[in-house]
């Protein structure tokens, strides 16, 4: 294999075809590592977790008899303490699995001599690494953790938070029947209270291309309703998300569903259509609403449309919320792996 480090956006851009035709057979085919999702994510720095102007691209792509065989999409910044630090784009908060985009067959030859590659570059030498939300089922931690410690050099694995996932059945009875017995009946019980109310309540997707960013804006004032959101919505973020609701809809990725009440927007989900997987990436919801539970029944239409659709799991993505578990959520867990560079 061939290593080459892009450090200007432009070289980034020219990778974009290669890239799209890499991935579905890498170990993560995940949204979060899209090349569209990721030069969003990097025009705002994630939303403004990263200043500018300590955020440097540090991307690497290997290749072999001229054919691209392996990508680990990183950038260098700083830790609170000054260190130099190479980390995935989209690290962390935002995007909920990471990983190198390399095959399975060519996984350990790739990560190896990343490592060594990275390790003998000036620009790189010397760099902290820290990689956070690799999926467990991925090979890319183990891997890391052999050739470090092999080559002696200190590794540190941690286990971050669970991400529950449920397989889904070919019909909503099928569904029902794994879960609780309580849970079963609590959400038949106020999926059907909202249907026999005296008050319209109904759902919808968006679909309209000219709708999407009046949409996003209508689901970002929502989420900011809650006082721990509000926070979280800074106006990087906001930019953030309104400038990524239209790549996910122009790429046939997004799902954005309001539930109404008498008309008015009373809970809202922004997931990822992807990959024949439904991820759950925000929700919001009006308290004002609150017995309608109107955050339940959207989601118990959502899982119902999964079905209907041969959508084949939910992915409730990081946090450990007890909702997560009451629809059937199974945990997968995603590691940080880190070492220094020397």
């Amino acid at each position: 294999m061939l290593f080459k480090l892009i450090t200007t956006e432009t070289d980034w851009d020219n990778l974009a075809d290669k890239w799209s035709r890499l991935l579905p057979a890498a170990l993560s085919h995940v949204p979060f590592l899209e090349f569209d999702y990721l030069r969003t994510w990097w025009q705002t720095r994630g939303g403004g977790e990263y200043r500018p102007e300590d955020s440097h691209l540090r991307l690497v792509i290997a290749t072999r008899d001229d054919l691209l065989v392996g990508i680990a999409p990183l950038f260098s910044t700083k830790t609170a303490l000054g260190q130099s630090v190479l980390m995935f784009i989209g690290s962390i908060e935002v995007s909920d699995y990471l990983d190198l985009v390399v095959r399975p067959e060519d996984a350990a030859e790739f990560t190896q001599g990343l490592v060594q590659f990275l390790a003998s570059d000036p620009r790189t030498k010397g760099h902290l690494v820290s990689l956070y939300n690799i999926p467990a089922s991925s090979p890319t931690t183990d891997t890391l953790k052999t050739f470090s410690e092999n080559q002696g050099i200190s590794f540190h694995q941690e286990t971050l938070q669970p991400c529950p996932h449920v397989s889904l059945p070919p019909d909503w009875e099928g569904y029902l029947s794994n879960l609780d017995k309580k849970q079963r009946h609590e959400i038949r019980r106020k999926i059907r209270r909202a249907e026999e109310s005296p008050n319209i309540v109904d759902w919808y997707m968006v679909h309209e291309a000219s709708n999407v960013r009046t949409e996003m804006q209508a689901f970002i004032e929502m989420m900011a309703k809650d006082p721990q959101k509000d926070q979280f919505l800074t106006p990087n973020m906001r930019k953030f998300l309104l400038d990524l609701a239209p790549v996910l809809h122009q790429n046939g990725w997004l799902n954005l569903s309001f539930l109404t009440v008498d008309g008015q927007k009373a809970a809202a989900y922004l997931c990822i259509h992807y990959d024949n997987q439904l991820w759950v990436y925000n929700s919001a919801w009006d308290q004002a609403f609150a017995e309608f539970s109107p955050g339940w029944v959207l989601l118990g239409y959502l899982v119902q449309w999964a079905i209907e659709q041969g959508i084949q799991a939910v992915d409730f993505m990081r946090g450990d919320e007890v909702y997560k578990y009451r629809f059937g959520g199974r945990d997968r867990q995603i590691n940080l792996a880190q070492f220094v560079l020397s």
